[in-house]
């Protein structure tokens, strides 16, 4: 479904994205809405997809998960059933919170993954990402500390 989004769509989701524990009353007031309109514009980018779904951004380090790796991952084969078997694999290990396909350099995809330390991180690259069948290199790096870190998408000039 796509959908023209106006300022005030924007607004909303820019508020949303920032904080999406507003509640309709509050959302409403702050973009110069009545709860009822208010909500209506929310369920329509809810059904358009452009709202996938709300979450609750957490503290990883106060949980105890003080290690961030980027892992670049080659494949042996560039094959559809490869990477299916691959992406099938990754997408249910808890530890990644990101991974893509890219291009552009020797890797096939690169993945984020949060661990509590290095011992963790040894489990899980010998436990669980090497074993994936055609997986033929991994390259880690590891972040020293985060100096930009949202989640909040650009939206600024659009409407």
């Amino acid at each position: 479904m796509d959908i023209q989004l106006d300022r005030t769509d924007l607004k909303i989701l820019d508020l949303l994205q920032r904080n999406a524990g507003l509640s309709n009353l509050e959302l409403a007031e702050r973009v110069g809405l009545t709860p009822t309109p208010c909500a209506r514009r929310v369920k329509r980018l809810e059904a358009a997809g452009i709202i996938l779904e709300r979450v609750t951004l957490l503290d990883q380090s106060k949980l105890g998960l003080a290690l961030t790796a980027h892992i670049g991952i080659t494949m042996d084969r560039h094959t559809p059933e490869r990477f299916e078997a691959f992406e099938r694999a990754v997408v249910d290990f808890p530890e990644v919170v990101a991974c893509s396909v890219v291009t552009g350099q020797s890797a096939d995809y690169l993945i984020k993954a949060v661990v509590a330390d290095m011992v963790h991180y040894e489990q899980f690259l010998l436990g669980k990402l090497t074993r994936i069948p055609g997986v033929t290199g991994v390259h880690s790096s590891f972040e020293l500390r985060k100096v930009v870190t949202h989640s909040a998408l650009p939206l600024t000039g659009r409407a």
